[in-house]
């Protein structure tokens, strides 16, 4: 399974972004999302959507702020991230498998997109 995530960039306090993931060698169904790294912490699971129902799961830190979807024919995930804050500022990165939130139970990752917020 190959991720290719893009959209990331510099935005200021109360902006948006909107983060797509491209998915490419796998024929099943995965559910993808996207997890997040500050600097200094660790990975923590953002959104997940499921292939089959299109069940979403939200960190609750996100929750009516970051609105997750995804088009299964052209397997792509995409995060609208609306109001953000300077302590959205992360690498995110696209995922499979992570309906549980928990990175060590992450099927498979993409390389990262950074996100800064900051006037």
């Amino acid at each position: 399974v190959q991720l290719q995530a893009s959209g990331g960039g510099l935005v200021q306090p109360g902006g948006s972004l909107r983060l797509s993931c491209a998915a490419s060698g796998f024929t099943s169904g995965y559910s993808m999302g996207w997890f997040r790294q500050a600097p200094g912490k660790e990975r923590e699971g953002v959104a997940c959507i499921s292939f089959s129902n299109g069940r979403m799961m939200y960190a609750r830190s996100v929750m009516g702020q970051f609105t997750i979807s995804r088009d299964n024919a052209k397997k792509t995930v995409n995060l609208q991230m609306n109001s953000l804050k300077p302590d959205d500022t992360a690498i995110y990165y696209c995922a499979t498998d992570c309906l549980d939130m928990v990175a060590n139970w992450v099927g498979s990752w993409g390389q990262g997109t950074l996100v800064t917020v900051s006037s």
